[in-house]
């Protein structure tokens, strides 16, 4: 069984170096770096393949690393959280101190507190949001589990965590978009 710690922190090595790492995440495998380095942000567009107008997500560790990256959290957002069974991204208007590459053009930005253990350690340990994208070229279906995970994608990150996928029914999160006046909009279940 690989120690977590050990993977912890050569996952942190990584990230601190403005490295990407492929890592198991609340809900899929994902492609990650540090959420406030453009070049990083770059990389990952790049290994991708995909347009820089197609947003990322990021991941905080808990509410109040959130409210830092946020210029403000409707109140509602903490209720949707609270009271969520499943993974839940919130898009939020006016996000701070992030790199403006992955701001898409109408000022939003996807945030998902996570809950699982290992994500939450290492964003704590990092004291930065990390990206979360779907491990899979653009275009191509997300791959359900880590055998499915193209040459390409292991090939082109800086580090693999070596770690299995805690949730076993891996499937993306829901992404509700909250705007700045409250308004609630599910964008996928």
């Amino acid at each position: 069984m690989p120690d977590q710690q050990i993977e912890l922190e050569k996952a942190l090595k990584t990230l601190k170096k403005g490295g990407i790492i492929l890592y198991p995440t609340d809900t899929v495998w994902g492609i990650g770096c540090d959420a406030t380095n453009a070049e990083a942000i770059d990389k990952v567009f790049a290994l991708k393949k995909r347009v820089e107008s197609k947003s990322m997500i990021c991941l905080v560790s808990d509410f109040k690393m959130l409210q830092q990256y946020v210029e403000e959290v409707p109140e509602v957002a903490y209720d949707i959280l609270k009271y969520a069974t499943k993974a839940t991204t919130i898009v939020y208007d006016r996000p701070l101190r992030v790199a403006e590459n992955i701001i898409p053009e109408d000022n939003s930005l996807g945030i998902r507190v996570v809950r699982d253990p290992f994500c939450g350690k290492l964003i704590r340990k990092f004291k930065r949001p990390i990206v979360s994208t779907s491990a899979n070229i653009s275009g191509m279906p997300s791959p359900k589990n880590y055998k499915e995970i193209a040459t390409a994608i292991l090939e082109g990150v800086d580090y693999v965590v070596n770690l299995p996928l805690q949730n076993k029914s891996a499937k993306p999160s829901s992404i509700i978009k909250i705007g700045s006046d409250s308004t609630v909009k599910i964008i996928r279940k």
